[in-house]
């Protein structure tokens, strides 16, 4: 990510997960704001930075084509890239168009350019060269019927789909529907139930429910281990968890041997895992076990998030070179969404779940990597003044921030 330092430092990023009906997370969106309205950077340099987190073979799902009124399918099936675009400043949008950016990415032109008739030339021949457009906004007026196979997705906000019953016939037929702005459950399911193929972001703003009664038995294992570990047991008193539950094994040993891990021999054993790698970074792809092992495909979008979010906030603690920190910010990142996966609140779950004192504070609300957190959080939602807020809070550039975000991208697709 070195050669690409000064460019990151040009811009600020935002992203949001694109989320399918199956809760399938199947792209990111990322927002990309210029540092000066006035001087936008290198169009080439920032695409060759991005693309570089995302691969072609990143991933991309078929999306069956309906139209945004939500009836019958209307067509064949869409790719969907692994990249959204969504460039707030129209002169590097116009700078990245005439690259033509690589195929793993879609880029999204605002519906008041799109409707301009001196575009119409220039978005064919995007088109016609094989780049994936998406519109962003209803059109203020009709779009030429022409202009309706330029683009293969329109990116919606809920408050607009509210304001306007159904879309203009004649691009209802084509374009599969993303919808964004959604600040609670009730709303994504709105979107949905609207026609949207998929919605952008994911609601965390409701309260967490105030229930008691302890983990759910299926992660109870995960939890011993997590004690033991925390104890600092030696192996052959672990293993006899592992063995009481095949599945918890699997997954651990899954983990532990991905791409993300780094390691040069096959891990396939338990005690084999714990010689390698110790209890502290033992302790962290536990934590991510637990994050991430929920059976219910409704929460797969908050565990997409939570893994993220750890690996985020971990790349954020590298320049400091102290590991444990890094260990520990790792932990907080992807225990963040714990409440929200388990709908229990923190003061009631950290009762049952060992961590470091500075990440319970943090869940708490009153602990040292609070900073970090809402960084995080207004990286979500990709809020321009929260994320330079909070950068300066923690007193680090926009390049840092940045090369974290798409280090951290790439770490959790390594996962995968």
């Amino acid at each position: 990510m070195s050669d690409h330092h000064q460019v990151l430092g040009q811009v600020v990023l935002g992203y949001a997960p694109v989320v399918d009906r199956q809760r399938a997370v199947i792209a990111t969106r990322l927002t990309i704001f210029p540092e000066r309205r006035d001087a936008p950077p290198d169009a080439r340099a920032l695409i060759d930075a991005l693309a570089g987190a995302f691969p072609e073979t990143a991933g991309g799902l078929n999306i069956t084509l309906r139209s945004l009124d939500g009836s019958a399918p209307a067509g064949p099936t869409l790719k969907a890239t692994p990249l959204l675009l969504n460039i707030a400043n129209e002169a590097l949008l116009d700078a990245v168009l005439s690259l033509p950016p690589p195929p793993q990415v879609t880029v999204e032109v605002p519906a008041f350019m799109a409707s301009n008739p001196a575009r119409l030339g220039q978005l064919q021949e995007l088109k016609a060269n094989g780049v994936s457009l998406a519109i962003k906004g209803r059109p203020v007026t009709e779009l030429p019927r022409e202009l309706l196979p330029c683009f293969g997705l329109a990116l919606v906000e809920v408050s607009e789909e509210r304001r306007t019953s159904a879309a203009p016939q004649s691009a209802a037929r084509t374009i599969a529907t993303v919808s964004t702005g959604a600040r609670t459950t009730a709303e994504v399911e709105a979107a949905f139930a609207a026609g949207a193929q998929a919605v952008a972001g994911w609601p965390l703003d409701e309260p967490v429910p105030g229930v008691k009664g302890g983990l759910p038995p299926d992660l109870r294992g995960i939890v011993e281990l997590m004690n033991r570990v925390d104890r600092e047991e030696p192996a052959e008193k672990m293993e006899p968890v592992l063995k009481a539950d095949p599945t918890l094994a699997f997954r651990l040993l899954r983990y532990i041997n991905s791409a993300a891990f780094g390691l040069r021999v096959e891990v396939t054993s338990f005690k084999h895992a714990l010689m390698l790698l110790g209890y502290t970074r033992l302790k962290r792809w536990l934590a991510l076990l637990l994050a991430s092992a929920s059976k219910d495909p409704t929460q797969r979008p908050l565990m997409h998030l939570a893994v993220r979010r750890g690996l985020l906030m971990e790349e954020l603690a590298r320049a400091s070179g102290d590991d444990e920190m890094r260990n520990e910010m790792f932990i907080c990142g992807v225990f963040s969404l714990l409440d929200r996966l388990m709908r229990q609140p923190f003061d009631e779950l950290l009762k049952n779940v060992p961590v470091p004192e500075q990440v319970q504070s943090t869940l708490l609300g009153n602990g040292p990597f609070v900073p970090a957190l809402d960084l995080v959080r207004a990286l979500e939602q990709s809020s321009l003044a929260d994320i330079r807020d909070n950068s300066e809070r923690m007193l680090t550039s926009s390049a840092e921030v940045n090369r974290a975000l798409l280090a951290a991208l790439t770490s959790a697709r390594q996962l995968s």
